[in-house]
């Protein structure tokens, strides 16, 4: 009997020094999006958002010069670092009002499923400048 819980002590001890450390929330890495979800995100950006947003996502689309206040540059810094995936899958899906931005920014969660939402923040986060 001892011999047994000994062996289960040191595999559970083993199996403890073999597991990977944990990361914190948020501070996982994000996995590098393929051709693929990319040129999706880009044709659902191009069909959805540049008319506000500019192909660059630098807020400059030819809607953009209407609206008051003018759309965000996507590929701002300091927005790119401030806003996780979730916040901007968010905004896409519940518009500007859902977040509590302007609402001249219309939902689309309605018309723009999860797996179309998901690769336009990945081809938003490519516009890093």
């Amino acid at each position: 009997m001892r011999t047994a819980a000994a062996l289960l002590i040191s595999l559970s001890l083993l199996a403890a020094s073999c597991e990977r450390p944990e990361h914190a929330p948020g501070a996982v890495a994000p996995r590098r999006p393929n051709a693929y979800e990319l040129q999706l995100g880009k044709e659902v950006y191009q069909t959805y958002c540049i008319g506000c947003h500019g192909p660059t996502g630098a807020g400059d689309g030819f809607n953009a010069f209407n609206l008051d206040p003018r759309p965000r540059d996507l590929g701002d810094p300091a927005l790119q670092k401030s806003k996780s995936n979730v916040d901007l899958a968010d905004a896409i899906r519940r518009g500007g009002p859902g977040v509590g931005l302007t609402s001249l920014m219309p939902p689309w969660g309605h018309t723009i499923d999860e797996r179309h939402i998901n690769a336009v923040v990945l081809y938003i986060r490519s516009l890093r400048r």
